[in-house]
């Protein structure tokens, strides 16, 4: 299956070939979903368009030497990344690193963690789907 749309609702991009797209727990998305409906009815779905501009976009509200998800996770989201300590990031794309994604807790505990030091608050249900929507594309 060729993954080439850009906006999700409740379910991701499953591949089907070798090499193919993985995707992120349809419970999770599910979940993140309710919460983006709960904040506001008039939510329509996740976006992989919003998730990248998230991903790569250049905040002002969290630490000065992680303005942007790109500062330890790079621009390619199938390449590992390196911390500002030096220390080293498995890939972030779902192609890539589709385990990742399976375990709620640790998603959300790095969720809070990176939204924190980039954006300097937690980051909204509705930016965690549109992040995540981006993920199962790349």
């Amino acid at each position: 299956m060729n993954c080439k749309f850009r906006t999700i609702a409740l379910s991701c991009c499953i591949g089907a070939s070798a090499g193919a797209l993985a995707a992120p727990p349809a419970d999770l998305i599910t979940r993140y979903a309710a919460e983006a409906r709960a904040a506001d009815p008039a939510f329509a779905g996740f976006s992989a368009d919003r998730g990248e501009t998230l991903h790569r976009t250049r905040h002002a509200g969290g630490k000065p030497d992680t303005p942007a998800c790109t500062s330890c996770h790079g621009d390619d989201a199938r390449a590992p990344g390196r911390t500002r300590t030096g220390k080293g990031i498995e890939p972030m794309a779902a192609s890539v690193a589709a385990s990742r994604y399976t375990d709620p807790a640790k998603v959300e505990k790095w969720f809070k963690r990176n939204c924190t030091e980039v954006l300097g608050r937690e980051c909204s249900a509705r930016e965690k789907g549109d992040w995540l929507a981006w993920m199962a594309t790349q």
